[in-house]
């Protein structure tokens, strides 16, 4: 059920049998949701976190006008909101980008197991500094990356967080997104993202295609985004 879960922790720390047993029994229940649900909206006050099991959730804010930005986005093995843990409610609202299937995890049972487990503590305090990290990489993108830029580290950071819980291998993964939702990632109209990507096509760099990703050229991808993979922190080590 949150083996995703287990695989991005032990990525980077060990999780010992005890400690996983106490993040199962922290799971109160499963929920599905359908896509394009706002499934937490802001300022709500809030007492469970959200742990995605399937889909792809977002983080993201909008103006008055119906425009929207998206911030982060969410892929299997995430918590969408544990932030919300100590901020009782959100400041953005969180968004199924595709039909999504979730766990349910009182705030409670976060605090049982963080007092109960100090190094879970840790490791959860990590996974939000890990968030924040994610955050500052998407803020260069938008201020100083190039359109086909932001595109290919968005491929290449998808990638490389989805080899993590098993679900790319070969540079390639599944993405059903939309043109329009890239767009909203990163700060552009769906119009210049269908000329960046028929632009990476040209230069075989990557193809997006039916919902999924091929990437032709891992190297050429990494160097037109300036992508360096630090600040996922990818390394084992005790936290």
């Amino acid at each position: 059920m949150i083996d995703k879960h287990l695989l991005k922790l032990r990525a980077r720390d060990e999780i010992s049998d005890e400690e996983e047993r106490a993040i199962r029994a922290a799971v109160e229940r499963i929920e599905e949701i359908p896509a394009d649900k706002v499934y937490i909206r802001h300022d709500v006050p809030l007492d469970t976190c959200t742990l995605l099991l399937d889909g792809i959730m977002c983080r993201f804010k909008d103006l008055r006008n119906g425009e929207r930005q998206i911030t982060e986005l969410h892929v299997a093995g995430d918590f969408a909101d544990l932030h919300s843990f100590t901020l009782k409610r959100l400041d953005h609202d969180i968004l199924c980008l595709t039909p999504c299937r979730v766990a349910v995890v009182p705030h409670e049972k976060v605090r049982e197991i963080t007092e109960a487990y100090p190094h879970l503590a840790r490791v959860y305090w990590f996974g939000t500094n890990l968030d924040a990290a994610i955050h500052r990489e998407w803020e260069l993108s938008l201020g100083r990356r190039t359109a086909a830029a932001r595109i290919a580290h968005l491929f290449c950071e998808l990638y490389v967080r989805l080899e993590i819980v098993g679900l790319a291998r070969d540079h390639q993964y599944e993405l059903p997104l939309t043109q329009a939702d890239i767009a909203e990632c990163l700060g552009l109209t769906s119009v210049h993202v269908n000329r960046m990507l028929k632009e990476l096509r040209q230069q075989q760099l990557v193809e997006f295609s039916g919902g999924r990703i091929e990437i032709r050229d891992w190297a050429g991808l990494q160097r037109l985004a300036e992508f360096n993979p630090s600040y996922l922190y990818l390394e084992r080590r005790p936290r």
